[in-house]
């Protein structure tokens, strides 16, 4: 996996390795995370239902240039373009502090067997905001293919299973090593890369196993300000305009949300161009016209 990093600013006292510190801040918002010190306190909760019958036609349009597309892939995309165009969503708190990340990946958990005892395991591709729908699908498939042998570890499980194997006692110091680490930055490299939790967005998509779409909790450890979970797919009856029934297909996504990184009217503005690029999945077959950045940081762009 590359870790792409962005190249907007300069590093300067008070950057982490992993995102640039949000120095041009409204004053409230900049006390807000001494008084919301966890993650836990300040979660959002967000629910948002998406019609998918264009969608699943605009998968059958494009099954032979893309034929590994899905709904999923579509969603990751959408979200991918929404931080291009929204790039205050890319943030995260750590230590009562603001930061703009210098990366985009989306952490991902996936069945590597559709079973009750089905090993389970994370991806975490990596994404440039120029991506296009194709980039995105050959991303994950890449790291999909990377990881969908039962018994195969990647360095996510292979991180866990050794610190999983410590004594209780060694455990906890470990534990509280790698919770400071995180905290004054300076956590190894590889930890960072492997790690599902330092990521711009966490996905699970359960609706694959048949249950629906829950608020799944944010964590403590890590980075991550986003949560999303897909349901499975439903049908209804709906009435149309003109009064008649017809059947309409959707998935519900519900959103946990750290409200420290952005205020409520953001968060609603972002969900509204969210909706408007599902509606237009045509538009992620090329990229953006324009990558916007996070002017919170405050200082002179070098590219």
């Amino acid at each position: 996996m590359d870790f792409n990093k962005f190249k907007y600013y300069k590093w300067s006292f008070g950057d982490r390795y992993d995102g640039w510190r949000v120095k041009k801040i409204d004053t409230v918002f900049r006390v807000i995370p001494y008084f919301l010190r966890t993650r836990m306190d300040a979660q959002n909760f967000f629910e948002e239902k998406l019609v998918i019958d264009d969608l699943e036609e605009f998968i059958k349009k494009h099954k032979e240039d893309i034929p590994d597309l899905s709904i999923m892939h579509i969603i990751i995309a959408a979200l991918v373009r929404l931080f291009a165009q929204r790039p205050n969503l890319n943030r995260f708190v750590i230590w009562n502090k603001i930061f703009a990340r210098n990366h985009l990946n989306v952490s991902i958990a996936v069945k590597r067997s559709l079973s009750d005892d089905g090993e389970e395991t994370l991806i975490k591709p990596f994404f440039m905001p120029t991506d296009t729908l194709y980039d995105v699908v050959n991303k994950v498939k890449a790291e999909l293919d990377n990881n969908q042998k039962t018994g195969q570890k990647n360095g996510s499980d292979a991180v866990a299973g050794f610190i999983g194997k410590l004594p209780d006692f060694l455990l906890r110091f470990v534990v509280f090593v790698l919770l400071w680490m995180d905290k004054v930055g300076i956590m190894p490299k590889i930890i960072n890369k492997v790690s599902p939790w330092r990521c711009s967005i966490f996905l699970t998509n359960i609706g694959s196993i048949g249950v629906e779409s829950i608020y799944h909790h944010l964590y403590e450890f890590g980075t991550c300000s986003i949560f999303v979970a897909m349901g499975r797919k439903s049908k209804e009856n709906i009435i149309d305009k003109e009064g008649n029934i017809e059947s309409q297909k959707s998935i519900m996504l519900k959103f946990v949300l750290d409200e420290r990184v952005c205020d409520g009217f953001y968060y609603a503005s972002s969900m509204r161009t969210l909706n408007k690029i599902l509606a237009n999945p045509e538009i992620l077959l090329t990229p953006p016209t324009k990558v916007n950045i996070d002017e919170g940081v405050g200082k002179k762009r070098i590219n």
